[in-house]
């Protein structure tokens, strides 16, 4: 194994579970090699960053939020769901807050130069922080990428490649589509950075959600739809947080799940966790079927649904995936990135129900990769559930094809790889440091 120099690291990361669990086991890889680092992130995550050695620095000028009460922070999210959802939190949330984030950073870097600024994809902050102070950067793709390309419909949209002269049509006048619809973002991008101190930019917005010098993505080409090339240097390093690096305790019931039949597990994730849209449904249509079905809320501090639950039904706040993942005959899921890539690492068959934010884009790349069902919305009927899960069960391709991508993800250790990645990146920048006369 290469022996890497000690590096000061920032790392940026939006405060969410979603993007703290995969960004963590980053942070305690670069722990772990010896570098000294510094978590830039909300007040809800400092004890688990301090916990693994690192040094925490708050959002101060950035407003920290309750990620599961946005709209007390950011009144205009309230009451939206689907794409009006996507573009409001793209808009309010990702990019005004893209200033501030940045001012922060540029703070810390002013008490303490760091070596390389690593984030995930989402922190605006740590782009403007990196202009400013002219260091390199690191984007970590928590996400699947949303980098653009004139062969493919735009990333945020849940639909596979088009065929022919018609489906480039198709895309072109999406793609201008879309251009349109964002130009409300596009204006608040360009607000933020005027209000950074920093020049106007002929740069598409796309280009602003990753590093120009590398990006470390989580997944695997399987899961990407094929395209000609990037224009900047992607490096696929697998699934980034490790299954079970969350640990709750054992509910009350896991020695009472039977061990005779199929387990399906159905999962909210832990933004919108109204058990209407997918556990009530998946209650209803798995309630009578020789399954076990296994439901989280979502929240560790509320393991108990305000709907009733069937009789072959167990419910937890979480569970502990590296116990429950190898036990799993299926999953039933909103389609979070981080919980996909730990199924499919353990070769779990997916029914997947986006109805938000890049979860329909997710359920797409799934169904195409053949690794599961894509619902195609959030709020599924119980006859849907029911017909995909005798489907999934009928048909032995989804699972081969799942097992196919879970050895391909196995194949990654995703945290140590962005660690050399970006001791890389590093070492070729020190590289090219002129180097001072002798006197």
């Amino acid at each position: 194994m290469l022996q890497w120099r000690m590096a000061d690291v920032m790392i940026a990361v939006m405060p969410f579970a979603g993007h703290v669990a995969p960004i963590a086991a980053v942070a305690a890889a670069f722990v772990e090699a010896g570098h000294r680092v510094r978590v830039y992130t909300g007040r809800a995550y400092a004890d688990r960053f301090a916990a693994l050695g690192a040094e925490v620095v708050l959002w101060s000028a950035a407003p920290d939020f309750d990620e599961h009460d946005l709209a007390a922070t950011f009144p205009t999210l309230r009451d939206r769901k689907g794409p009006r959802q996507l573009l409001a939190n793209v808009e309010h949330l990702f990019v005004g807050t893209g200033a501030a984030q940045g001012d922060d950073l540029v703070a810390a870097y002013g008490q303490r130069p760091w070596d390389v600024i690593v984030a995930d994809g989402l922190s605006l902050g740590m782009h403007f922080a990196a202009e400013r102070t002219g260091t390199p950067s690191v984007t970590v793709s928590i996400v699947p990428l949303s980098i653009p390309t004139p062969e493919l419909p735009p990333p945020i949209l849940p639909l596979r490649p088009a065929r022919g002269p018609l489906g480039r049509i198709r895309d072109r006048v999406l793609n201008s589509t879309l251009r349109l619809a964002a130009r409300g973002v596009q204006r608040a991008y360009d607000a933020q950075r005027a209000a950074s101190g920093l020049p106007p930019t002929d740069a598409p917005l796309d280009a602003a959600w990753h590093s120009p010098d590398l990006v470390c993505a989580s997944g695997v080409p399987e899961l990407e739809f094929p395209r000609s090339g990037w224009p900047v240097r992607i490096e696929f390093v697998g699934a980034l947080a490790p299954t079970g690096s969350i640990r709750p305790d054992p509910p009350d019931w896991w020695a009472q799940l039977p061990e005779d039949r199929p387990i399906v597990h159905v999962t909210q994730g832990t933004l919108n966790v109204d058990p209407d849209d997918l556990i009530r449904p998946a209650f209803a249509a798995l309630g009578r079927q020789p399954v076990s079905i296994v439901a989280t809320t979502g929240r560790a501090d509320a393991p108990e649904l305000p709907i009733p639950a069937p009789p072959n039904a167990y419910v937890a706040g979480l569970v502990d995936y590296a116990a429950l993942l190898p036990r799993l005959d299926a999953m039933v899921t909103n389609g979070g990135w981080g919980g996909v890539l730990a199924a499919l690492s353990h070769g779990i068959p997916l029914i997947v129900a986006g109805g938000d934010i890049d979860k329909p884009v997710i359920a797409a790349r799934v169904a195409w990769a053949g690794a599961g069902i894509d619902l195609r919305t959030g709020r599924p009927s119980p006859r849907a559930i029911l017909r995909a899960w005798r489907r999934l069960s009928s048909d032995p391709s989804y699972r081969e094809r799942a097992e196919a991508i879970g050895r391909a993800l196995r194949a990654h250790d995703g945290p140590r790889e962005v660690v050399a990645h970006t001791m890389e990146l590093v070492e070729r920048r020190r590289s090219e440091l002129p180097v001072a006369p002798a006197t």
